[in-house]
C-alpha cells in the first residue's frame, strides 16, 4: 500500500496502535514507510518509551521536565543497554547465532508468588537454568539467610515499581545477572542486599531503601534508573569499570557512592561492553566562547590569543560608581598639593596658563629623546601606547574553551578521554550527607550529574583520581568539591554555585586540573587552595562569591591562569598565610575589595593580569606580603592602583598602573597617628564620593564581618595542625631571590586621579626607571620617609601638580631623573638628602625649590623653569648647591634663576652655571641636553646592578622599590582586607 493513498495524519492515527515489533517491521518496507514511522517520535515512540516498565523518563531524575532530542533514540539506547548482561563472552565461543537461538528456545520463565509455581525466591533459584527469567509477583519476599546466584538469571518484578519488595542478601557467584523493577530492603542480619566480587550485575529500575550495594573488583555493575534512598549507598571496591546511569541518591547518612582502592588488574567479560557504552555517551561540551553571563558574543573563540571587547566603558563605569567625584576630590586638599605656596608664588600660579602658552618650543630645551621616550611616542600605526593614551585598554583576554585547553595540555586530554573505575552520569544526588567519596587510589568519572543540598558533593582523597565533566554542584552546606592527600584529576565545564563553603577546596598535596568551570554565588570563596595544595586553575568564570574568588593560604601553590574573576563581594584573589602560586593572564575586575590581596607571608608570582574596574584598590600588599608583581595592567579601579603597606616586600616590575581614581601606587605605614582620617576612610575630597565606598563606618563594619566569618578551612569542623604539613621557610623561598626592601621597577604610572607615587612610610624605598606621567596630582609625593627613599632614573612628566614633592623630615635621594613639564614645581623639597644629576625642564613652577632642609645636596642638575626660579632656597637651608647648570626659560620671566633668601648663611653655593638668552634677536636658544643626553638614561646608572627580571616595557635598567613598613593597624586602603 502506498503511503500517499491516505493523509499523513490518518496514517499516524493508524500506526499509533502498532506494538514495537510491528513498527520495526514497517520500517523495513521502504524508505517512505521508514520516514513515516520516524515521524511518530512525539506520539507513538513517546508512548512506548514512557510505557516501558523497565525504564523511566530519559531525563529522569534530574530533568524529567525536559523532552529528549528523540524518543525513538532514547528507547533504542534503553533496549541496547538492557541486553548488556546477556553478552557474556565465555558463552559465545563457537556459533553465536546458533547459541542465541538455542538460548531463546531453552530459556524458561519461572513465577514466584502466592498461588504460583514457587512461593519463595530461594525455591525458584534452586531450579533455574542459565539465563532463565524469574518473575516475582506483587508481595514481600524475605529470606533468613544469604541467597546465592550460581547461574546467570534474570529477576523481574511484576506491576508497578514498589509492589515487589525483597528483604534478602544476595551474593552473585555467576558471570552475569539482571534485576529489574524490584525494591531492595535490608534483612535483619545485614545492610548489604547485593554483592558480587567477579561477575557482572545489571540493575534496571530498582529501588534501594536503607540498603547497600557492594561491588568488588573484578566484578562490574551497570545500574540504570535506580533509586537509593533512606541511607542507601553503593560501595565499589577496586572496580575496573562500573556504570551508574540516571540514578537518584537521596537521604544518605554517609557518601552515596564510595569508590575505594585501585582498579583490579583482572578484568571480567563485561568491561569491554561497559567501556563501549561509556564512550557512546554523547558529549555536550560547549563550543561557544566562555564569556560571563549576558555576553552577546555567540561565535567560537579563535584559538590562541582570545580577546574580547571590554563590556564597560570608562565613562559608563565612572558614571555608575561616581569615579569622577573620586578623581576630583583626591587631588586637592592634601599636604602634597601645591596649595601652600611660598612668598611671591601666588602670582606665578595665577599667570601659569598665560606663561605656559608663551613658553613654546622656541624657548624650551628639547627632551623627547630620553631613555623612556618610546613609552610615550605614537606607534608606527599611529596608535598611542598605553602610557600616553587618555583611554584605558579596550580589550581583555577571554578564557579559552575546553577544547582549546585540551589541545594544549596532553595530561588534561588524557584524563578527559579516560574510561576507568566508576562512571556516574546523569545522576541526582540530593538531601544527604555526601555525594561521591573516592579514597585509596580510587578512580571515578562523573558526567552531567546534579549534586544538591548535601554536606559535600565530591570528596577525593589519598591519591585518587576524579574526572568531573558538565556537572552541577549547588547548595552544599560545606565545600562543593573537596580534594586532599595527593588527589588529582580533571574538573571541567561544571557549574559550581551557591555552596556554604568554598566551591572547590584543594589541600594537602592535591593537584587537580580545573578548566572552564563556572564557580559563582558561593557564601564564601570560589576556590580555596591551602595546606600545600597545588592544582592548575585555568579558563574558569569565577564571580559573585561572598569572599575571595580564589583564596590561597597555608603554603598553597596553584597555577591560576586565564580566568575571569569578577563581581566578587570581597577580593578577586587573596594570598595569605604563606600562600604562593603563579597567577597569570587573568582578568580580575569589578570586585568590591582589592583585585589581588597579598599579606601575612603571601608570596605569589602575579604576572600579565588585567586588574580593572574594581570598587577598591587594584593590588593590595598588606602586612608581611611579598611576591613578584610583573607586567600587569592595573587600571580604572576606584581606589588606588597598588597599595603597599606595613612590613611588605613586593617586587613590582613592568606594570601599567593607569586611570585609577586615587593614587597610582601608595606606600603606607600602618602606625601613623597623623593619618587617623585616612584610617577611618575619610579621604580628602571624599564628600564627593557616593555609596558605601565613602563611608568609613561602613568599611569598619565590612572588616568586622570578615573577621567574624572567617573561612572554615577545617573539614567537617575538625581541627587540623597545619604546621605539620607546611614546608620549612627555607624550602619555600629557596627558589626566590631574597630582598630586604620591596621593588618597583619599569612601571608606567599614568592618568591616575591623585599622586602617581604616594609614600608615607618609615622604611626604605627604592624606585627606579619608572614612568610617571599625567597624574592629577604630583608625580611623586613623599610625606613620610624616616629611612632613605631613592628615586633613580625615573621619568616624571606632565603631571597635574608638581613633579616631586618631599615633605619635612623625609630622607630622599633624587638621582638621574627626568622631570619635565609638570604643572607645579619640578621638585619641591623640604627634607634631607640629595638631588643629583637630574634634568628638571619646562615645569610651570620653580625648577627646584628647597625649604627648611637640614642636610641637602643639590649637585650637577640641569634646570630650566618655564617661569619662576631655577633653584630657589627658601628659609634656613643647610647644605651645598654646586655644579648645576641653569637655563633661562621664557625671556619675560624676571625671576632669578638661582635664588637664596637673605640671611641664609648655612648653604654653600659654588660652580653653578647660569645661561641666559643673548640680545642678538635669535628666537631659538642654542642649548641642547647632551653629554649625557636627556635623562633618564637608557642604561643602568653607575653603582646599580641590572635586575634579573626583565621589564616588559623594554627598559634595560632595573628598578627596585623597597617599602617595608611597621606593623600595626592599617585602614588606609578602601576595603583592602580579606580577613
Amino acid at each position: 500500500m502506498e503511503v500517499g493513498s491516505l493523509p499523513v495524519e490518518l496514517w499516524r492515527v493508524i500506526l499509533a496502535y502498532l506494538p514495537l515489533p510491528d513498527l520495526g517491521r514497517c520500517c523495513q518496507v521502504c524508505r517512505a514507510w521508514r520516514e513515516l514511522i520516524f515521524s511518530l517520535d512525539n506520539t507513538r515512540w513517546r508512548q512506548l518509551c514512557l510505557g516501558c516498565p523497565e525504564c523511566r523518563h530519559p531525563n529522569w531524575p534530574s530533568q524529567p521536565h525536559l523532552e529528549p532530542p528523540s524518543w525513538r533514540e532514547a528507547l533504542k539506547q534503553h533496549a541496547l543497554a538492557t541486553r548488556t548482561w546477556t553478552r557474556n563472552g565465555q558463552e559465545l565461543q563457537s556459533s553465536a547465532c546458533l547459541l542465541f537461538f538455542r538460548r531463546r528456545k531453552d530459556r524458561r520463565v519461572w513465577h514466584v508468588g502466592p498461588g504460583c509455581e514457587f512461593e519463595t525466591l530461594r525455591g525458584a533459584l534452586g531450579v533455574v537454568g542459565p539465563y532463565d527469567r524469574v518473575v516475582l509477583h506483587p508481595g514481600v519476599y524475605e529470606e533468613q539467610a544469604e541467597v546465592a546466584l550460581k547461574v546467570p538469571v534474570e529477576l523481574v518484578g511484576v506491576g508497578r515499581l514498589g509492589e515487589v519488595a525483597l528483604l534478602v542478601c544476595i551474593e552473585q557467584q555467576c558471570p552475569t545477572a539482571r534485576l529489574c523493577n524490584l525494591v531492595f530492603m535490608p534483612p535483619w542480619f545485614s545492610t548489604v542486599v547485593y554483592k558480587t566480587s567477579w561477575g557482572h550485575v545489571q540493575l534496571d529500575n530498582c529501588n534501594f531503601e536503607g540498603a547497600q550495594l557492594q561491588i568488588r573488583g573484578p566484578g562490574t555493575c551497570q545500574a540504570r534508573f535506580c533509586s537509593f534512598s533512606q541511607g542507601s549507598s553503593a560501595h565499589l571496591l577496586g572496580v575496573v569499570l562500573s556504570l551508574l546511569d540516571s540514578c537518584d541518591f537521596s537521604g544518605s547518612d554517609t557518601a552515596s557512592v564510595t569508590v575505594e582502592g585501585p582498579p583490579a588488574s583482572e578484568r571480567n567479560w563485561a568491561c569491554k561492553h561497559l567501556a563501549a557504552l561509556a564512550r557512546s555517551f554523547p558529549s555536550q561540551s560547549s563550543s561557544t566562547p566562555r564569556g560571563h553571563e549576558g555576553s552577546s558574543n555567540d561565535k567560537p573563540d579563535p584559538p590562541g590569543g582570545n580577546l574580547q571587547k571590554e563590556n564597560i566603558s570608562m565613562e559608563d563605569w565612572k558614571r555608575r560608581t561616581g569615579g569622577d567625584a573620586v578623581c576630583r576630590g583626591t587631588v586637592i586638599e592634601d599636604p602634597w598639593s601645591d596649595g601652600e605656596h611660598s612668598d611671591g608664588e601666588e602670582e606665578d600660579q595665577e599667570g601659569t596658563n598665560t606663561n605656559k602658552k608663551l613658553f613654546t618650543l622656541d624657548y624650551k630645551i628639547l627632551y623627547d629623546h630620553h631613555g623612556l621616550s618610546h613609552l610615550l611616542k605614537p606607534r608606527a600605526d599611529g596608535s598611542l601606547p598605553l602610557a600616553s593614551s587618555p583611554n584605558p585598554p579596550s580589550v581583555t583576554p577571554e578564557p579559552l574553551t575546553l577544547q582549546q585547553e585540551l589541545d594544549r595540555d596532553p595530561e588534561a586530554q588524557m584524563l578527559a578521554s579516560s574510561i576507568l573505575g566508576c562512571i556516574l552520569r546523569r545522576c541526582l544526588f540530593r538531601d544527604g550527607k555526601g555525594g561521591v567519596h573516592l579514597s585509596n587510589y580510587g578512580q571515578a568519572r562523573l558526567e552531567e550529574n546534579l549534586f544538591r543540598s548535601l554536606n559535600y558533593a565530591v570528596r577525593c582523597i589519598q591519591h585518587s583520581t576524579i574526572v568531573m565533566l558538565r556537572n552541577e554542584v549547588c547548595e552544599c552546606r560545606a565545600s562543593g568539591v573537596f580534594l586532599r592527600l595527593s588527589a588529582q584529576g580533571l574538573i571541567a565545564e561544571n557549574n559550581i554555585h551557591s555552596n556554604g563553603e568554598a566551591g572547590l577546596d584543594i589541600r594537602k598535596g592535591a593537584n587537580p586540573i580545573i578548566l572552564c568551570n563556572k564557580i559563582h554565588s558561593g557564601l564564601r570563596s570560589g576556590v580555596v587552595v591551602l595546606g600545600n595544595g597545588k592544582g592548575s586553575v585555568r579558563s574558569n568564570l569565577i564571580y559573585n562569591n561572598k569572599e575571595a574568588g580564589v583564596y590561597i593560604l597555608f603554603s598553597g601553590n596553584p597555577v591560576v591562569s586565564g580566568n575571569c574573576i569578577f563581581q566578587g563581594q570581597a577580593a578577586g584573589i587573596a594570598i595569605n598565610e604563606n600562600g604562593r602560586g603563579l597567577i597569570t593572564e587573568n582578568v580580575i575586575r569589578e570586585n568590591q575589595w582589592g583585585g589581588v590581596d597579598i599579606r601575612r607571608g603571601g608570596d605569589p608570582i602575579l604576572k600579565n593580569n588585567y586588574i580593572c574596574y574594581g570598587y577598591s584598590d587594584g593590588v593590595v600588599v598588606g602586612e608581611r606580603g611579598r611576591g613578584l608583581i610583573e607586567g600587569n595592567h592595573v587600571y580604572c579601579n576606584k581606589g588606588c592602583g597598588v597599595w603597599v603597606m606595613s612590613s611588605s616586600l613586593p617586587q613590582l616590575l613592568g606594570n601599567y598602573i593607569i586611570h585609577n581614581c586615587m593614587y597610582g601606587l601608595a606606600v603606607f605605614c600602618r602606625k601613623d597617628p597623623d593619618n587617623i582620617e585616612a584610617r577611618e576612610g575619610n579621604w580628602p575630597g571624599q564628600e564627593g564620593m557616593g555609596g558605601d565606598v565613602a563611608n568609613g563606618e561602613r568599611r569598619g563594619v565590612v572588616e568586622g564581618e570578615a573577621r567574624e566569618g572567617q573561612e572554615n578551612f577545617n573539614e567537617e569542623g575538625e581541627l587540623f595542625a597545619w604546621e605539620s604539613d607546611l614546608d620549612s621557610e627555607d624550602e619555600r623561598h629557596s627558589a626566590r631571590r631574597s630582598i630586604s626592601v620591596a621593588l618597583m621597577e619599569g612601571n608606567c604610572v599614568s592618568y591616575n586621579g591623585a599622586v602617581g607615587l604616594y609614600v608615607k612610610s618609615s622604611e626604605a624605598l627604592n624606585v627606579f626607571a619608572n614612568l610617571m606621567n599625567r597624574n592629577c596630582g604630583p608625580g611623586v609625593a613623599v610625606l613620610q620617609s624616616t629611612q632613605l627613599t631613592r628615586l633613580v632614573t625615573n621619568c616624571i612628566v606632565e603631571n597635574g601638580r608638581g613633579g616631586v614633592t618631599v615633605e619635612k623630615d623625609c630622607r630622599v635621594e633624587l638621582r638621574g631623573n627626568g622631570i619635565y613639564e609638570n604643572s607645579g614645581h619640578g621638585v619641591r623639597f623640604s627634607g634631607s638628602g640629595q638631588i643629583v644629576e637630574n634634568d628638571v625642564v619646562s615645569n610651570c613652577g620653580y625648577g627646584i625649590q628647597v625649604s627648611a632642609s637640614t642636610d641637602i645636596k643639590v649637585v650637577r642638575n640641569r634646570v630650566q623653569p618655564a617661569q619662576g626660579c631655577g633653584i630657589a632656597l627658601l628659609g634656613p637651608v643647610k647644605g651645598v648647591v654646586h655644579d648645576n647648570i641653569l637655563f633661562q626659560g621664557h625671556p619675560e620671566n624676571k625671576k632669578p634663576l638661582l635664588h637664596t633668601d637673605a640671611g641664609n648663611e648655612t648653604c654653600v653655593l659654588r660652580n653653578n652655571s647660569i645661561l641666559r638668552f643673548n640680545n642678538s634677536g635669535a628666537s631659538s636658544p642654542p642649548w641642547v641636553l647632551e653629554n649625557p643626553p636627556p635623562r633618564p638614561l637608557a642604561s643602568s646608572p653607575t653603582g646599580l646592578s641590572s635586575s634579573q627580571y626583565p621589564s616588559r616595557l623594554g627598559i634595560s635598567m632595573t628598578t627596585r622599590v623597597g617599602a617595608a613598613v611597621e606593623s600595626g593597624c592599617h585602614s588606609g586602603s578602601m576595603f583592602c582586607s580579606i580577613l
